[in-house]
């Protein structure tokens, strides 16, 4: 399964929401989170996207969707650019600092960024937060997903030879690394942007054998693993 997806909504993908759902189905895939970038993101959709997304089936293709966003954190102190009663009716929630909403901090405000956006119980993931240009403590990151029950992502567009974050391989080692010695959950994305991408998890795949990361660890292997640690077991 894939939990980390964008449409044609999110203004720079390619694929409509059928479009991505039967590319899923074809590859025979369980489920399939689509998580449009949250309103602060340029060229995204307006707010009222997520506050109507109840309309739209959770199911198509005989695979489970789970709609939700990938929310922007908007400051030290784990502000979202969604309110919370819209958090609360979507499926699934991603929080990632991007360069185009929020200026790269210390290494201390980014932290914090994070720890307090997973202080949020709507937000079940925290997203790429492998980003040299945000720098973090992953000791500190992975302790406080641990207590707050966050899934931390290895996403595997970060870890693309053309990518454009920065020093990704390096920091996403140490933070699964870190997860391994805390026991910590992580959850697999692709942050596909084409239905093509979907679930395809190479990079990923590179780093978790470089570290010797076992499988109990990984969140998205089935539903019922996931069902059992995703935070709160929304939605599923």
């Amino acid at each position: 399964m894939d939990l980390h997806t964008h449409t044609v909504a999110s203004g720079h993908a390619y694929c409509t929401l059928r479009e991505m759902a039967r590319a899923a189905s074809d590859k025979g895939l369980e489920l399939l989170g689509i998580t449009e970038h949250a309103p602060k993101m340029p060229g995204t959709c307006h707010k009222f996207y997520f506050q109507n997304i109840k309309v739209v089936p959770r199911e198509m293709y005989g695979i489970q969707l789970l709609l939700g966003s990938e929310v922007n954190i908007l400051d030290a102190a784990g502000t979202v650019d969604l309110e919370q009663k819209t958090l609360e009716k979507l499926d699934v929630v991603i929080a990632s600092l991007h360069v185009p909403c929020i200026r790269p901090g210390s290494r201390q405000e980014n932290t914090e960024a994070y720890l307090n956006a997973m202080k949020n119980p709507c937000v079940n993931i925290i997203g790429h937060p492998d980003d040299g240009r945000f720098p973090v403590d992953m000791k500190r990151l992975v302790s406080k997903a641990k207590k707050t029950g966050t899934l931390l992502e290895v996403n595997n567009s970060s870890l693309r030879p053309d990518g454009f974050r920065e020093n990704t391989k390096e920091n996403c080692l140490r933070m699964v690394k870190e997860c391994k010695e805390q026991g910590v959950m992580i959850v697999l994305g692709s942050d596909s942007h084409v239905d093509a991408d979907i679930a395809e998890y190479p990079y990923a795949e590179e780093i978790l054998k470089k570290a010797n990361f076992p499988e109990e660890l990984i969140a998205n292997l089935s539903l019922e693993k996931l069902k059992a640690c995703i935070k709160y077991g929304k939605k599923l």
